[in-house]
């Protein structure tokens, strides 16, 4: 109801604005959207007899008002998927904003663009290696249960380095334990952040992270 109600006010404003610009005569400029004014102005240039006549007349096309009106408070679905039923087409629809946030995380998060290459099979690479790391990201999320934004995990994940206070005393963790280092850590089934890794355990680190 609130949204009906929210569409019919929006329209009668435009439809006072299409009535001005037929009274002022201005009213020959093209539509540039569909939310254009100019859509509810409609032109006669034609006698009742079915004659040409060189003048045109303009009127406020109310069948067109109309016909938007029928589907105030509605939210339209239009698909192509054939033998679909009704309740799997808005499921479907319900998971819109997952692929929008996909193409979000690449542009923001991964750099997807703007794309400083020329050559295409450098393109196609910098496009499947923005694709793998958004799969593998996904993966990590499922993992987790989605408790996390993409950005705290992938801030997160970003800052937790390791630094080598000398050349044999292994390595010591430079970054801040959180609860979502927790989460990483139990998830992944190792630690980085209790105590010094020695050289043969970070190697045993990177080995276990290419099971996972």
């Amino acid at each position: 109801m609130k949204y009906r109600n929210y569409q019919r006010k929006i329209r009668q404003g435009q439809i006072e604005r299409a009535q001005e610009l037929i009274n002022s005569g201005r009213y020959k400029q093209r539509s540039k959207n569909q939310n254009d004014p100019h859509r509810f102005i409609g032109r006669e240039t034609m006698t009742a007899d079915g004659e040409a006549c060189e003048k045109e007349v303009p009127y406020l096309d109310t069948s067109a008002i109309a016909d938007e009106e029928q589907y105030d408070g509605f939210y339209a679905v239009c698909t192509n998927l054939d033998d679909v039923s009704v309740d799997e087409i808005i499921k479907i629809n319900k998971g819109r904003w997952e692929i929008e946030e996909c193409f979000r995380i690449m542009k923001t998060e991964f750099k997807a663009r703007p794309v400083y290459l020329q050559k295409e099979d450098r393109i196609r690479a910098h496009f499947i290696t923005c694709y793998i790391a958004l799969f593998i990201f996904r993966i990590l999320e499922k993992k987790i249960c989605e408790e996390y934004t993409c950005e705290e995990i992938i801030d997160t994940l970003r800052d937790m380095k390791m630094y080598r206070p000398g050349e044999k005393q292994g390595y010591l963790p430079a970054y801040t334990r959180t609860d979502l280092t927790d989460i990483l850590h139990e998830t992944f089934g190792f630690r980085t952040d209790y105590e010094i890794l020695t050289d043969i355990s970070m190697k045993r680190v990177i080995r276990e992270t290419k099971k996972k």
